[in-house]
């Protein structure tokens, strides 16, 4: 979900830049702008896909502070490797996440683990 004030801080810096005319000062209001976005892009918190909610939902995994913990450990893990698409298993479930955008996209539970294979992945973290 969105951070409420980064997206009135993102609204303000808009306002500001196309209510005034150019000048130094808005320059120094784009690069700040740029710089927050960076910010918000290189966050450490993975996130989840549409896809992986629903996932999680009707596959009944349970998704608490410890298991978000071990994820992103886990990207931190993988990144640090160079992989891209990794499966992470935790405890009784297993995700795919990619690390170019920090993203869950898939989770399967205990169930669905047994003869199930896993495709374009390009390594594995498991907590």
């Amino acid at each position: 979900m969105p951070d409420i004030n980064f997206l009135r801080s993102l609204s303000n810096i808009n306002n500001n830049l196309y209510s005034n005319p150019v000048k130094e000062k808005d320059v120094k209001t784009n690069q700040n702008f740029k710089d927050i976005i960076n910010e918000k892009l290189k966050s450490d918190e993975i996130t989840f896909s549409k896809h992986a909610y629903e996932r999680i939902e009707e596959r009944n995994i349970d998704i608490g502070e410890d298991v978000t913990q071990k994820l992103n450990e886990a990207a931190e893990q993988a990144k640090s490797k160079g992989l891209n698409n990794v499966l992470v298993m935790i405890d009784n479930a297993a995700f795919i996440l990619s690390t170019k955008n920090n993203k869950i996209i898939t989770a399967v539970n205990k169930a669905e683990l047994k003869e199930n294979i896993f495709t374009n992945i390009d390594g594995a973290v498991i907590k």
